[in-house]
């Protein structure tokens, strides 16, 4: 059995698959089973995944016959998963060469430990800048959970294979929903640990996350699916109260969005936006908010849905004005 899993979705990543594969090839632990998925690519992408196959053993070259997304990639190798622990690495990303076996080094000295936070180095075109964790030994998973929901902590780590298994990637949407995941697996874990493992992050400024696309309102769907899985956990009140509190916030981001860039969509895209702004704005449980989050001008629920729209639109209108004439 392998000591790591690694899954690699790939979908029209030939450009930066080579060094993907490379860095995994490299690492200073080489007891690794790499499961790369494409994802129905149109590119070179496949074809250079099983050029790689040919030349080493450990990577397994699964082909999907129809695109689904990241989540649903990843979650078709998962089933194929051997390692004692696994980790993803996206297509375009690479890991230093020593991160696996930090990770390794940590679970094995901290038995209690189910999940270990790399280091990640988010990568641009000008810098790299690393992401500014807060220092801790330890955390508790409700302690990891509740650091997540505004990513103090971020959602790039290994976990026991036994655990991602029991809770697989959720696909409910083609963005966004993967994170969930990411919640969950620090919610159930005894103990979550950093090492100082780099995981290295490409940024790119159009992304599917940072374009502009009418796929941002998934984002609604997506904080749906975790409330559904919170419950059905049966969790204690206070973290349905947070997570409320966080699809509420979340509202009202997207709400900036549709006010911001609503004119760059299609007509029937905005008025698809719209309503599933509407729907989810009828869905919130005032009982579970946070009120320290939720009084402030912009972030009330507001009785009524006309009330909230208007609400919004003169909080965005005078943000904009005011960040203008600055």
């Amino acid at each position: 059995m392998p000591m790591v899993t690694i899954l690699v979705a790939v979908y029209n990543a030939s450009a930066y698959l080579a060094q993907c594969l490379d860095s995994l090839l490299g690492q200073t632990l080489t007891d690794l089973q790499v499961i790369c998925i494409d994802d129905h690519s149109t590119d070179a992408s496949l074809q250079l995944l099983k050029e790689y196959q040919a030349k080493d053993a450990r990577i397994e070259v699964m082909a999907l016959p129809e695109n689904h997304g990241q989540a649903y990639a990843r979650n078709e190798g998962l089933k194929q998963a051997r390692g004692e622990y696994v980790c993803f690495l996206d297509a375009d990303d690479w890991f230093a060469a020593d991160a696996l076996q930090q990770a390794v080094e940590v679970f094995q000295q901290h038995p209690a430990t189910d999940c270990v936070l790399f280091d990640v180095a988010m990568v641009s075109d000008d810098h790299t800048d690393l992401y500014p964790l807060p220092a801790f030994e330890q955390l508790s998973g409700e302690e990891a959970f509740r650091l997540s929901l505004d990513w103090q902590i971020h959602g790039v780590y290994m976990v026991r294979t036994s655990l991602h298994q029991q809770y697989p990637y959720d696909d409910t949407c083609r963005l966004y929903s993967d994170d969930n995941t990411t919640r969950i697996h620090f919610l159930k874990s005894r103990k979550v640990r950093h090492c100082s493992g780099i995981y290295y992050y490409r940024q790119h400024a159009a992304s599917a996350t940072h374009a502009v696309s009418v796929r941002r309102f998934d984002f609604l769907k997506a904080n749906e699916s975790m409330k559904q899985q919170l419950q059905q956990l049966s969790v204690d009140r206070a973290i349905l109260q947070q997570w409320e509190t966080t699809r509420m916030l979340v509202l009202v981001d997207t709400y900036m969005f549709y006010h911001c860039h609503g004119h760059a969509l299609q007509a029937s895209e905005r008025a698809y936006g719209l309503s599933e702004l509407h729907r989810v704005w009828h869905t919130i449980d005032r009982t579970l908010l946070l009120p320290t989050k939720t009084r402030k001008f912009g972030y009330r629920l507001m009785p009524s849905w006309q009330l909230f729209r208007l609400q919004e639109w003169l909080y965005f209108t005078l943000r904009g004005f005011l960040g203008k004439n600055k």
